[in-house]
């Protein structure tokens, strides 16, 4: 067969023999079909956090978010700090604090385990160590919005409206959707911003 194609016209052999074309590259910027996708970063989620579109929305990355930051990295840590978790679902604080205790001289860098120790500290109502236990958090991570909130709540237990205020609206600058913030937010700025006339 081929020796009667290579005295055949050109348009002839191309109908019957493919010819090689040569394939259209994808621009350079484009992601190939195949190629792995890059992993959603933190800094991707707290960018799609601020502008979900729903509640529902909101949630769900505010949910991936909390899983990230739950992550220390050290599985003696998580052990322990889920031992924590259970002697707080049992009640039993000062061994909550005492495990949580551990957690933050084994891993001091992990925001997660400061506000652990935090809400356990609260809970034995000592909101000095709340306290500051929160603001360790936050200085480990900024965007940590439930320590925002939490510091907002102790706030206004001791009737500090404007710092409550300022740690309401941090919370919300990172969180527009999270619940009763906003509402918080309403009921107290009259109080500290003053009232139109």
């Amino acid at each position: 067969m081929m020796a009667g194609l290579l005295g055949a016209p050109a348009f002839v052999v191309s109908a019957i023999v493919p010819i090689a074309t040569p394939a259209i590259a994808a621009p350079k910027d484009a992601p190939s079909k195949d190629a792995p996708r890059a992993p959603v970063t933190l800094d991707d989620l707290f960018a799609r956090l601020k502008t979900a579109k729903d509640d529902a929305e909101a949630r769900g990355v505010a949910q991936l978010i909390e899983r990230r930051l739950d992550r220390s990295g050290s599985d003696t840590v998580d052990l322990l700090a889920s031992r924590a978790a259970e002697a707080m679902q049992a009640k039993d604080y000062p061994l909550a604090v005492e495990l949580l205790d551990r957690v933050t001289v084994l891993e001091p860098a992990w925001a997660e385990g400061w506000s652990r120790r935090a809400t356990a500290f609260f809970l034995l109502e000592d909101q000095a160590s709340a306290l500051a236990d929160l603001h360790k958090t936050l200085s480990l991570e900024p965007r940590h919005f439930e320590a925002w909130a939490a510091l907002a709540h102790i706030y206004m237990a001791s009737d500090d409206k404007t710092r409550a205020l300022a740690a309401f609206r941090r919370a919300e600058a990172l969180y527009p959707r999270m619940g009763k913030v906003h509402e918080a937010i309403e009921r107290l700025s009259p109080d500290v911003d003053g009232r139109d006339l």
